[in-house]
């Protein structure tokens, strides 16, 4: 893997973190229930930095698919660290949640890396034409 690709790929993750991770974070414990609290704004982020990557970027399709689908466990799995370390009872079924994370994630991430590979298909046909 190229230096340029470990940077596109990593910037995904970073952007899918936050997007999901921010709203995610501030829902009280209380108010938590998945795959609901999940689904937002958010999630759109990580579709679409997956497409990005996948067409501008011409990263792989599995690492594309990985990289951006793995921001959206590790939010939920930063909530249930912090959560636990406050108040050690909270998130019982915290491998549930993982699990269900896992799911949401590829599935918006695989979404974005599919579109992104129909465009660089269709821009790597453009310009074969152009010369």
């Amino acid at each position: 893997m190229s230096r340029a690709d470990s940077i596109w790929l990593g910037s995904a993750f970073v952007a899918g973190l936050f997007a999901v991770g921010i709203p995610y974070w501030q829902v009280s414990y209380s108010n938590l229930s998945l795959p609901d609290t999940l689904i937002s704004l958010g999630l759109l982020v990580v579709v679409v930095a997956a497409t990005i990557v996948r067409a501008v970027g011409k990263c792989r399709f599995v690492p594309t698919l990985l990289s951006a689908s793995a921001a959206v466990p590790c939010a939920v799995m930063a909530r249930v660290v912090i959560d636990t370390l406050r108040d050690s009872t909270s998130h019982n079924l915290w491998p549930l949640e993982l699990i269900i994370a896992v799911g949401i994630g590829l599935l918006a991430s695989s979404g974005g890396a599919l579109v992104g590979s129909i465009l660089a298909l269709i821009f790597r046909g453009f310009s074969r034409h152009d010369t």
